[in-house]
């Protein structure tokens, strides 16, 4: 199969998908690889690294598509990437679809075949490629929220962990999941005040478990929410429903509740957001302000250690690639219910219930496919 990896577009991604490692794992196996040239360096991987392992590097985003049967991508592909993407093209990629309608429409008016990271699924409900990026996006959430939180920047002016004799901050994480589990790690670790919410009560006794002292379990629902959101600190959101829009856990009209230079923390922007009031940003202006309360909605956020999230994205999904390489999508999905779940849109038709239902389209099964 011949593979394109294109240079990301969007503002300050720098990640790539794929490792001059990874390139040639898939050229061992007898596939062609090119990849648009200086796509790595924002990694740290030079063209030269990609050469010496056998791909092959092209000037231009545009030839790139044009000669690609599969495209590996990191995120979503941005407007000025619609008109590149081809018939039968295979695109593999983060695309979160249920968040945003235009690029549904588009990938349906292209006929390509679209295979989401963020849906492809394990047997006992695990997400595997959109593991090792909620680990980074989980840990920057208190990295980037314990910045915020100082008063230059327009937040509380408490230090995380405190001081002996001077309380620390309080962080509130809603959603116990990946990102949930390791923003509580990193904020227990920098010694906050930590508690975190979820529906699952089994999940809740695992993470009373497993978790130290100073990180405190507590039943999400909205009248807990309410009564948590006045003194706390920090406010990290970390809730997913798979392919789907991510629910309002908090309301614009909580804002008034929230001390003046509260932080907080979407990390689940790129699938709508758990918080009303958060709109996607960029690294280059990641805040905003209402109701004295800093919002930090960065769509994007592994994209600021990309070296980190590159090796940890590739590690995910090269046995996929491999696997997609090999056997051809079709193939590769009747035998790998993992990747079936994967396929949102095949053909100009969706095939994943969530994202018809987002935007009441028209939704065929999969099935029809494969």
């Amino acid at each position: 199969m011949i593979i394109g990896v294109p240079k990301e577009i969007k503002n300050n991604e720098n990640r790539v998908a794929l490792t001059p490692a990874g390139a040639q794992e898939l050229i061992k196996r007898g596939h062609t690889v090119y990849i648009q040239a200086t796509a790595g360096v924002g990694s740290g991987f030079v063209d030269e690294e990609y050469e010496t392992a056998g791909a092959t590097t092209l000037s231009t985003i545009e030839e790139v598509y044009d000669i690609a049967e599969m495209i590996m991508k990191v995120k979503e592909p941005i407007e000025a990437e619609y008109k590149l993407i081809k018939e039968d093209q295979l695109v593999f990629t983060y695309f979160h679809f249920a968040s945003y309608e235009p690029l549904t429409k588009a990938m349906i008016d292209s006929k390509s075949i679209c295979l989401a990271y963020e849906t492809v699924e394990k047997e006992g409900g695990g997400l595997p490629l959109l593991v090792p990026m909620s680990e980074v996006a989980g840990r920057m959430s208190v990295q980037e929220g314990a910045k915020y939180l100082e008063k230059p920047l327009k937040g509380r002016g408490i230090l995380l962990g405190g001081v002996p004799g001077v309380r620390p901050a309080k962080v509130l994480i809603l959603g116990g999941g990946v990102v949930g589990t390791n923003a509580a790690k990193m904020a227990a670790g920098m010694g906050a005040d930590v508690t975190i919410m979820d529906l699952n009560l089994p999940r809740l006794r695992y993470l009373d478990d497993v978790m130290p002292a100073n990180v405190n379990t507590f039943m999400s629902n909205e009248y807990n929410i309410r009564e948590l959101i006045g003194t706390h600190d920090l406010i990290i959101g970390a809730v997913l429903i798979p392919g789907a829009k991510a629910p309002n856990l908090i309301t614009r009209d909580m804002l008034k509740d929230m001390q003046p230079g509260t932080v907080l923390v979407d990390v689940a922007v790129d699938q709508g957001g758990c918080i009303e009031t958060c709109e996607p940003t960029t690294h280059e202006d990641p805040t905003y302000i209402i109701d004295d309360v800093v919002h930090y909605c960065v769509a994007n956020m592994p994209g600021a250690v990309p070296y980190t999230s590159t090796l940890a994205l590739t590690n995910a999904t090269l046995p996929y690639a491999i696997q997609l390489a090999n056997k051809g999508w079709k193939q590769a999905c009747a035998d790998n219910k993992e990747l079936r779940l994967g396929l949102n849109i095949i053909n100009g038709e969706i095939v994943y219930k969530a994202v018809a239902e987002a935007f009441d389209l028209p939704y065929v099964g999969v099935e029809k496919y494969l």
